[in-house]
This record gives C-alpha cells, structure tokens and sequence, in this order.
C-alpha cells in the first residue's frame, strides 16, 4: 500500500519518530547498579561496594586491602578485604552490570534501516531512497518501557541478593577458620597432654609399678589424641584456605593474613524476635524480586498480545528519476506501510505461553511471601538456640570445670590423687573449652545466617549437638 505526501508530512513523521525514540530509551550505568545495591544492603556493603574499570581503582583498592591485612582481619574488616580485593565478587558486579544494561536495552526500538537503490535505464536514471522502522515498535514503545524497567529492577534485585550472600559466605568463613585455629590450638595442648602420660606410663611399666592394660589405655588416649591433632590441623587448614578463596587474596597476601586468636565475645543480650520482625518487614529481597518478576510478566504478556497477532513496518520513500534525453528530473516522495498477515500462525501458543509464565510467576510471588515467614522464624530459633547454648557454657559449665580443675589440684598437693588423674582432668578441661569454642562457632554463624535472612536471602540454619566432657572429678590415685 503507497500513498504520496507531502515533504512537509514526511518531515514530521521522521520527526515525531525521532522524539519517541530519544524520550523512551531507558538506561543504566554501572554507578547507578554500586548506589543501588550499596543502599539495598547497607548492612553488609556499608556503602563501600564499587566495580574497579581502571588500573588507578585497581591500584587503590590494592592499596587499601595491604592496610587491612597489616593488622589482625577481624569479621568486618574481612566483609572489607572481601569487597575491595576479590576478583570473584568484581566478576559478579561486572555481570549485574551486564545484566541491568541488557534489560534496559529491550526497551528501546529498533535502529530504523535506511536504503539506496540506483537504476540506469537507457538514457533514463531512478535514484530511490527509504527509510524503514517498526511502527508497532514505536506505538508499543511505553508498554516496552514498562517491562524494561521492571527487568532492571529485577537484575539489580538479583545482584543485591547475590552481594549479600557472598558477604555471608565471607562472615561465616571467617568464623569458621577463626574457630577452628582455636580447636588446633586446645587439640595441641591435648596432645602434649597425652604424650607425657603415655611416656610416664611406659616409665612407670618398666619400673614395674604399672601393669600392661592400663600402659594400653594411656597410650590409646595418646594415639587418639594424635588422629585428633592431624585432624584439628587440617580442619584449621582448609577453613582458612577457604577464606583465603572469599577473599581473593593471591599467594603473598595469603602469607601476611593473620586472624584473631578467638571468636568475639556473645553478645550481652539476644536480639528480641519483634526487633527482628520489624527489621525484616521493611522489604526483603525475595519477596521484592518475586513481584518484580509478577510485574513484568505481566506487562510483557498486556504487549506481546498485540505483537503475537501481526507486525507494521513504516518506510519513508524519496525516488527522484533523471532523463538525459530530455534533461528532466522528477521525484517522488510517500510512504509504505507493511502488515504481517496472520496467515499461518495467529501466536496463539505464544500468548499461552506468556499466559503461563504470568501465572508461574504469580504463584511463585504468593509461595516466596509464605516461605518467608517460615524461613525467618527457623533462622531467629537457631540463633536463639546457638546462643542460650553458648552462653550455658560460658556461664554455667566453664566454671563448674574450673571449680573441678582447683579441687583436683588440691587434691594432688595433698597427694589424695595422682599425677595420671591430674592430667585426665586437664584433658577433661581442655575438651570443655572445646566444645565452648564449637558453641561460639554455631553463634556467630547463626547470627550471620539471620541477617542474611533478615533481608531476604536465608541461607543454612542448622545446628549441631556440642557436648563438654564429663565433669566428674577424676580417678581414684593408684
């Protein structure tokens, strides 16, 4: 279908495309998506989260993790060495980066195509010049506008997300390989422990004051108390590699990390379950990230009803045609405009589809929202629970064992017990403190854990039985 126009109609058609085009383009920098996330999770970035895109960023965030790593990296300034100095973490910014820039660009049109024909005829010469774009792009282009905005939103909901699941990752390493630097540090006493009681033993025997069975026992604690000092020191090993691994740190600034020799002390007072509750219903994550998706589901099926019918194609024509014979020109101006029939498909399966994906993504909504709830109240029980437990042992059972410790000593210098039932009870302590130490460890990763779910972002919750050794006070003396 052709019509002619005029050059004044052309002009403003071109005209009013141009203007919808450059008032509908939706975009996103990568200092948007750093703001963004930084006041999305300012608990856990602390407003320091930034994508290095040059050498000088790449040098004073280098800078900065040498200073970190002067001084003993204590949980927070780990979150910090983490942010500045892993490439993992810079990867996962450059890709939400990416993500955000792809779901700006599908809302903007398609780039128009301009095209040039010329045809000699004889003595006659045509020139043609069109220019061709989508109309159905344009007239659905603030519908588009919609959708890519709500998949920006999602992109950067998602990028906030996986943020705070590394930092999580990070803050609960970092307990981890304190917590286990402090096992290999008692494990080591036990040892020792056991080695002078099975060499006293073996004295003792030769000496005929011992008999072979209970030699036995002192050197099976002993080789016990080696399997448990090899595994103590490979635990210690594998959970500071694995914070090395968070971190990012290269050979050299492995050598130079060095830990606190023990977990924080608790906390005076749990976090009250209303605290936690009302924190958590300012907006977390997942829910916002399921009603995005709701959103522009929605949306995106409202357009592709009308695109899974037809397409419309609008061509500007100008073909000016010369006869040297004559000495003539003329030219011609209009438009074109071309509709896809719908023929052979009529986008039915198309609309189902997308009809299907806006109800998958309403049922997801209403499954995240009742999740949630769940999640939370599992996460405050076990940092409730990891806490109690740690405080039993910090209040309750590390004094009753010290009290123990001070009796048997007083029972030895009085010469009522030996110098084997003295040292069973040292080991008796040091495995007390043990599995203090194992409580602590369960705190803090509980307490990690609800702050991650706090926001949005549950993460494992589970928690394992510590027990003390027993608190009797030791052997009759032989």
């Amino acid at each position: 279908m052709r019509r002619l126009l005029g050059s004044a109609r052309v002009r403003l058609v071109l005209t009013g495309v141009a203007m919808a085009a450059l008032t509908g383009c939706a975009s996103v920098t990568a200092d948007q998506t750093m703001v963004r996330v930084n006041d999305e999770a300012t608990g856990f970035t602390e407003g320091r989260l930034a994508l290095a895109r040059s050498d000088d960023e790449r040098q004073k965030r280098a800078a900065t993790a040498s200073q970190l790593l002067a001084a003993p990296v204590g949980q927070r300034e780990a979150v910090q060495l983490a942010l500045v100095n892993s490439p993992a973490l810079q990867a996962l910014l450059a890709q939400g980066w990416a993500d955000s820039a792809d779901a700006a660009q599908s809302g903007r049109i398609t780039n128009p195509l301009f095209s040039f024909e010329r045809l000699v005829a004889g003595d006659s010469l045509d020139i043609g010049r069109s220019l061709a774009f989508g109309l159905l792009d344009v007239l659905s282009l603030p519908a588009r506008q919609g959708v890519a905005s709500r998949r920006i939103e999602q992109s950067q909901l998602r990028l906030t997300g996986d943020v705070v699941d590394q930092v999580t990752q990070v803050r609960q390493s970092w307990v981890r390989a304190v917590a286990a630097a402090q096992r290999l540090k008692y494990a080591q006493q036990v040892f020792e422990s056991a080695e002078a009681s099975a060499e006293l033993a073996r004295r003792m025997q030769s000496a005929g004051n011992y008999n072979r069975l209970t030699r036995a026992r002192e050197q099976s604690f002993y080789a016990d108390a080696a399997t448990r000092l090899a595994t103590a020191t490979h635990q210690a090993t594998a959970t500071r590699e694995d914070l090395v691994r968070l971190l990012g740190l290269d050979e050299a600034q492995a050598q130079a990390l060095s830990l606190p020799e023990r977990l924080p002390d608790l906390p005076k007072q749990a976090m009250e379950p209303r605290a936690v509750a009302a924190t958590a219903t300012r907006g977390r994550l997942d829910i916002r990230l399921a009603q995005a998706a709701l959103e522009a589901s929605a949306k995106a099926q409202g357009l592709n009803k009308v695109a899974s019918f037809t397409d419309i194609e609008l061509t500007a024509r100008r073909n000016t045609a010369f006869d040297n014979a004559a000495g003539t020109r003329s030219t011609a101006r209009g438009y074109e405009v071309g509709v896809r029939l719908p023929v052979f498909d009529w986008g039915g399966m198309q609309r189902d589809a997308w009809s299907a994906r806006t109800l998958a993504a309403a049922n997801q909504l209403e499954a995240t929202v009742r999740t949630a709830g769940s999640n939370l109240r599992e996460s405050y029980s076990a940092y409730r629970t990891a806490y109690d437990i740690a405080r039993h042992h910090r209040d309750e059972v590390l004094p009753l064992r010290k009290v123990i410790a001070d009796e048997n000593q007083l029972r030895y210098n009085g010469m009522l017990i030996g110098v084997f039932e003295l040292m069973a009870d040292a080991r008796d302590q040091v495995s007390t403190v043990m599995a203090a130490i194992d409580a602590d460890q369960q705190f803090w990763l509980a307490d990690a854990a609800l702050q991650a779910s706090v926001i949005g972002r549950p993460t494992n919750t589970s928690l394992t039985a510590t027990a003390s050794a027993s608190s009797g006070g030791g052997a009759a003396g032989h």
